[in-house]
């Protein structure tokens, strides 16, 4: 693929924005192709955690805007009804872990699909923006579900009104990011970190990402009936019973991710 790069090594595979001359700004092409990869990484089962970076100096400055305004571009409507909208969903429906590697600057729609990622870190050099409203237009790509129950609605809020650029400093300290890392150290952490959860219980880290999910609108009753179901499919899985197996014969568990 022209704007995706693919690779995979130790049941991780590596999705690599590539348009860095445009600092891997979306155009329709590059966004059908990312749903190319993830939708790949779904159904590949020797695909156990998924790491998104990008190339060169950025993460992804969200939009091409050459495209929005191009009279024969698609159109607002098809790029976040076919483009980003189906990137969030495929991200949060992902059954399997994606850490999220913030190389450089996330931008606009950029800076959103590395916060709905499920462990996102960044470079020291690193930076995000909610850029919408300097151009007129509100935060998309789920920013405005997502930020809110990162930070709190206040910061969220002042920061998508005035477009504040946040250091990777400042969005460790929000809880916008898990962990921030010197530059040459990032994508060497990202990868430990992605085999790390490859060698995990992957139907356990489903079954963790429904739950943490359905808990951000359920009540406390609901949720406890939540995590009711969802540990019982987790406890027939095999993975569990080598976990348990592993821990009585005090050994390391070798998970096999079903």
């Amino acid at each position: 693929m022209q704007y995706i790069l693919l690779t995979i090594a130790d049941s991780v595979a590596t999705i690599t924005l590539n348009r860095p001359d445009k600092f891997n700004a979306f155009n329709r092409t590059m966004a059908l192709q990312l749903h190319q990869a993830l939708d790949y990484c779904a159904a590949n089962n020797a695909i156990r955690a998924i790491l998104l970076t990008g190339s060169g100096k950025a993460f992804c400055a969200g939009q091409d805007l050459a495209e929005v305004v191009d009279p024969n571009g698609p159109g607002m409507n098809r790029i976040l009804n076919e483009h980003f909208n189906p990137i969030i969903q495929r991200i949060v429906d992902m059954p399997k872990p994606i850490v999220c590697a913030v190389n450089g600057v996330a931008a606009g729609a950029g800076a959103n699909i590395a916060l709905v990622c499920d462990v996102v870190i960044a470079a020291q050099g690193a930076s995000f923006i909610q850029a919408f409203t300097k151009i007129g237009l509100i935060p998309d790509s789920g920013g405005t579900y997502t930020l809110p129950k990162l930070i709190g609605y206040q910061r969220a809020s002042a920061l998508m009104l005035l477009g504040d650029k946040v250091t990777a400093t400042q969005a460790e300290h929000m809880g916008m990011v898990y962990k921030v890392y010197e530059d040459e150290q990032l994508h060497t952490t990202a990868v430990a970190m992605a085999q790390q959860l490859a060698a995990m219980p992957t139907m356990a880290i489903a079954y963790t990402k429904q739950a943490l999910q359905a808990g951000v609108s359920n009540t406390i009753t609901e949720q406890l009936h939540t995590e009711d179901v969802l540990q019982q499919q987790a406890a027939a899985t095999q993975d569990f019973k080598e976990g348990v197996t592993a821990f009585i014969e005090k050994r390391k568990p070798i998970f096999v991710g079903k």
